[in-house]
């Protein structure tokens, strides 16, 4: 059996890295001034928990404040979660071993039984997705029957949205509904394909969304709509033709990014990766398509030029830059003037100022 050191490997692991597997479990983490809040993962399934899992940068630590009531490290959340998730029993070497496969890391290791790898191949398998070299395999996410979205409620004006530029239009091709019964805002996601590989619900209630999170998988009868966001791009369906005859990708965080973008311009290149990270399968699907160049269009999280978010930021984008600019051009919209609003998307504010962005757009 090959066992790593556990404190090398959980020492190379960035908080990038972290948020990563995080997003690609369900926890639909967020970046906080201290590390990262997420769903309680730890002893929930995905959406049914409250935002009350932490992850602390300067410990490398996670607290759960509720059902775990416990600190741990990222090896026990994934014995955790792959207990729950997975139905699968891992010990401390398959966790760790996990880990360094999957972020490709080279650490210090002993050999005690080679021959006992091939209860390993899966995770090889699974790791393909990972590898920094990005030759993956497609992956087929599980299909939900396309009957859940008769359910929700298409006669409704999604007011919210439409104030903010979405158009009608545009709500209705993309089967953006309403769920009565989570006082949630309904969004479908499919796959490349067109087949429906989850539904996500913008919660609309102030308390609720405080509480579990603004975003998070429907929950209807018993069913988890859910899907590892990292294994999918969001909007790839409509908008992979002209992708392929552009050879340019807009990368945003949100789908309602998408939903304006839709509602602004007559093409679309634009995709969601539903998180402020880039996983390497979202990056080979684009460069399936031909892209040569992807732009990343992530929100401003910061207030002030140099402030502490601006700094997580930028080492945010520079990671992603220097990881895949070898594979294609990879520019940013960075909004350094600050002409949009804290926390906004580059489209939020409207087509002319995210022309005069684009315009502007870094490639490092």
């Amino acid at each position: 059996m090959v066992v790593f050191d556990k404190l090398e490997i959980r020492n190379s692991l960035t908080i990038e890295d972290i948020f990563e597997l995080l997003q690609e479990w369900g926890g639909e983490p967020e970046f906080t001034s201290f590390g990262i809040i997420s769903t309680t993962i730890c002893h929930n399934e995905p959406g049914e928990g409250s935002r009350k899992l932490y992850y602390y940068e300067n410990t490398g630590l996670f607290k759960c404040y509720t059902g775990c009531d416990s600190t741990f490290d990222i090896f026990e959340l994934l014995i955790k979660v792959f207990d729950i998730q997975k139905k699968k029993v891992f010990d401390l070497n398959d966790a760790v071993r996990y880990i360094a496969f999957k972020f490709g890391i080279s650490a210090s290791y002993k050999d005690e039984a080679e021959d006992q790898l091939d209860d390993w191949k899966f995770l090889n398998n699974y790791d393909r997705v990972q590898n920094i070299e990005l030759k993956t395999n497609k992956i087929e996410l599980k299909e939900y029957d396309k009957t859940i979205l008769d359910r929700f409620n298409y006669l409704v004006n999604i007011r919210p949205w439409l104030n903010e530029g979405i158009s009608q239009d545009v709500i209705d091709y993309n089967k953006i509904g309403f769920y009565p019964g989570g006082d949630q805002i309904t969004i479908p996601h499919f796959d490349p394909d067109g087949r429906l590989v989850g539904v996500r619900g913008r919660t609309l209630g102030k308390e609720e969304a405080e509480r579990f999170g603004k975003y998070r998988p429907l929950y209807i009868m018993g069913q988890m709509y859910n899907h590892p966001l990292g294994m999918n791009l969001y909007n790839l369906n409509n908008s992979k033709e002209y992708i392929k005859i552009m050879k340019k990708a807009i990368v945003f965080e949100s789908e309602k990014s998408c939903l304006l973008y839709q509602s602004y311009f007559n093409f679309d290149i634009s995709v969601a990766c539903c998180g402020s990270s880039l996983s390497n399968y979202q990056v080979q699907q684009l460069l399936d398509l031909g892209v040569e160049e992807i732009i990343i269009a992530f929100d401003r999280q910061f207030q002030e030029p140099q402030d502490e978010e601006w700094h997580h930021l930028t080492k945010n984008l520079r990671k992603i830059n220097d990881k895949y600019k070898n594979f294609a051009t990879i520019s940013f919209i960075f909004d350094k003037n600050m002409i949009t609003g804290y926390k906004s998307s580059p489209i939020d504010e409207g087509p002319e100022k995210f022309l005069q962005l684009f315009k502007e757009r870094t490639i490092l």
